[in-house]
């Protein structure tokens, strides 16, 4: 390092500091999986330079002792943190909003069981991997407190509460399908201390369920997670798909998103997500793209 007078290194170690600060702050991360999903693989995750991941849920067969062994030193060799195990399950489609309302998460009635099991087996994953945070899209809620189907899905989230709660472990929920203020109730409503939120500010303006910044200053205080993803709206918000773009070129206002994380005290990892997995180099360009963003805001918030 050349040489810097006194007064000179004084403000060279506070700037330091407050960038360090930042880092540690809010790591930046991908969403990733290391078998079929809609994230990069490991070696993308280490090639991009982040630090974090959130984990697409290997598929059933590969949740073994010895695969979460085996894949601990791949994370190991690559520099990388997972920060949340996200739950999927076979059958679950979104190809469309009336589909995922029939198929996605723990609402539909005739995989629920299985799915809840299933949940409980991820979650016994994760904490072989050392993961203290399973994520999931839940699915559609219904709006109705009185609607059995709501009651059956409360009873459901709080099971898999306790099942993680033995564990150390937090459930966090997805945003997306259901308001802000239909989220907030059932979360009062299930009752459970380690239930948080994943905060997807894209899938807001994608089910057209809200804006994403007046949502996520309702919900701030149980956001655990978050999902640095984009979107566009369309003509009929709620009825048909918003459009899915790269992270700083969407409705969202990534620089708003960011400084409301800030004013709410938010300090976990900032998680893209960009869900091209069919076109992989474009996918890597457009999240090296968001990193870039991101980092620009960071230095814009923190100086």
């Amino acid at each position: 390092m050349p040489y810097r007078r006194p007064w000179d290194m004084v403000r060279y170690v506070t700037i330091r500091s407050v960038e360090d600060r930042a880092v540690e702050r809010w790591p930046i991360g991908v969403f990733a999986s290391i078998d079929a999903g809609l994230g990069v693989q490991l070696a993308v995750a280490h090639e991009l330079g982040v630090p974090t991941i959130h984990l697409h849920t290997p598929e059933k067969s590969s949740r073994t002792p010895e695969n979460a062994n085996r894949f601990l030193q791949q994370l190991k060799d690559f520099g990388l943190t997972i920060t949340v195990v996200f739950a999927g399950f076979e059958g679950e489609s979104y190809a469309d909003i009336p589909t995922v309302a029939k198929t996605v998460g723990l609402v539909p009635p005739e995989t629920r069981a299985e799915r809840k099991q299933e949940l409980k087996e991820i979650a016994d994953f994760a904490k072989i991997l050392g993961v203290d945070a399973v994520g999931l899209h839940i699915g559609f809620i219904p709006h109705d407190r009185n609607d059995p189907l709501y009651r059956d899905v409360l009873a459901a989230a709080q099971e898999a509460c306790d099942h993680c709660a033995k564990q150390g472990q937090r459930i966090h929920l997805e945003t997306g399908q259901e308001s802000a203020d239909t989220l907030l109730q059932f979360l009062q409503d299930v009752g459970r201390d380690n239930l948080f939120i994943n905060f997807d500010p894209a899938n807001m303006i994608l089910y057209g369920s809200g804006d994403p910044i007046e949502a996520l200053k309702k919900v701030g205080r149980y956001v655990r997670s978050v999902h640095c993803k984009d979107a566009k709206w369309v003509a009929q918000p709620g009825k048909e798909w918003g459009t899915e773009v790269p992270f700083g070129t969407g409705d969202v206002n990534a620089e708003l998103f960011l400084r409301t994380l800030a004013e709410l005290g938010y300090d976990g990892a900032l998680t893209i997500e960009r869900e091209i997995p069919q076109e992989p180099e474009r996918q890597k360009a457009e999240i090296g793209q968001a990193i870039r963003v991101i980092q620009e805001i960071k230095q814009k918030i923190f100086g």
